[in-house]
């Protein structure tokens, strides 16, 4: 009966390691090939499709289009790097110094921020769901860490801004910037790929198209820090 369970145990053991081994070659193949190729779709985009057809919606279909750096804009890369994550090109995923802040200010009965990186919001809206679980978080800091490890600073902010959503199954700049504005997204200007990056993280509350106060208060801080970075 020892010999039985103990038999039971190495077999256990074994499943798991073969079972992470494969979970690790599998997400950093993924990941290696998705830092090659245009990449038209996401978990989140699935997720709409999703939530249509649980709301009997039935199939809506998505504006996306790939786009290379050429044919973006440079002043919409430097704006979401001001709007979220102006310490992009220093950290390797992770701001630990945000992320600190952030869980202090709640422990002393504030709400919680949030502390994402651009890396970590690829990594969420590439290949996770919106759910807030323990889990999900775990599976983001390993999909950053692959995304930092593969991929270069360009090539992230390069999926981002494709995949980005910018309103209602609207997602990426170039679907962005021709339904907002009726321009390709090399034409933005400061002021529109401001207003744009501006609308994130929540572009269905704070609609481009029907910019109140508050998204054109949060558009012209990101024109000032734009400036103080130096990309103005």
């Amino acid at each position: 009966m020892q010999n039985k369970k103990k038999n039971i145990r190495q077999k256990l053991k074994q499943w798991l390691s073969y079972s992470l081994l494969f979970f690790t070659a599998s997400t950093s193949l993924l990941v290696i090939i998705l830092g090659l190729v245009p990449v038209h779709t996401s978990a989140f985009m699935i997720q709409r499709h999703i939530a249509d057809f649980q709301a009997n919606k039935g199939f809506v279909a998505i504006e996306q289009q790939w786009l290379v750096t050429e044919e973006i804009s440079p002043h919409i890369f430097s704006a979401v790097i001001a709007a979220e994550d102006q310490l992009f090109y220093q950290h390797i995923g992770f701001d630990l110094h945000s992320i600190y802040a952030a869980l202090k200010s709640h422990s002393s009965g504030g709400k919680l921020r949030g502390a994402s990186t651009i890396s970590q919001q690829v990594a969420k809206n590439l290949f996770l769901s919106p759910s807030r679980s323990l889990w999900r978080k775990g599976f983001e800091a390993w999909f950053t860490t692959l995304i930092e490890l593969f991929w270069s600073k360009q090539r992230i902010l390069l999926v981002y801004v494709n995949i980005a959503e910018f309103g209602d199954h609207l997602f990426g700049i170039g679907a962005a910037s021709q339904y907002y504005f009726s321009i390709p997204a090399n034409s933005l200007s400061p002021q529109q790929a401001a207003l744009l990056a501006a609308s994130l993280p929540n572009p269905i509350v704070f609609k481009v198209d029907q910019p109140k106060q508050k998204l054109i208060d949060k558009q012209q801080w990101i024109l000032r820090q734009m400036k103080n970075l130096n990309y103005l």
